[in-house]
């Protein structure tokens, strides 16, 4: 739908990545939804995928999924939040198709 596929990641202390479940991706963007039309044009797929229009800058994304995220406590203190664009028919680590 939107031009952009964004990778969504927890990764642990250890380093290894894990996509953030659909669930949470949601909650972010609806949150968002009427509160910052920055981040209208997202759009949660999958377990660790959304789709974004060429306005949703990345830096502002990560930035403020990892905040809420925080305060929902989807992610642990020693957890860090990694966004992306996927290249072409990239695909993010761990996800499995719907």
């Amino acid at each position: 739908m939107f031009a952009r596929r964004i990778s969504i990641q927890r990764i642990d202390p250890t380093g290894v990545a894990h996509p953030c479940p659909i669930r949470q991706i949601d909650n972010f963007s609806m949150r968002n939804f009427t509160n910052d039309p920055l981040f209208d044009d997202t759009l949660p797929v999958a377990d660790g995928l959304l789709e974004a229009g060429h306005r949703v800058p990345l830096d502002r994304l990560q930035t403020a999924m990892e905040d809420w995220f925080r305060r929902k406590s989807y992610l642990k203190a020693e957890d860090r939040l990694e966004v992306h664009e996927l290249a072409g028919q990239e695909q993010p680590q761990g996800l499995k198709p719907l």
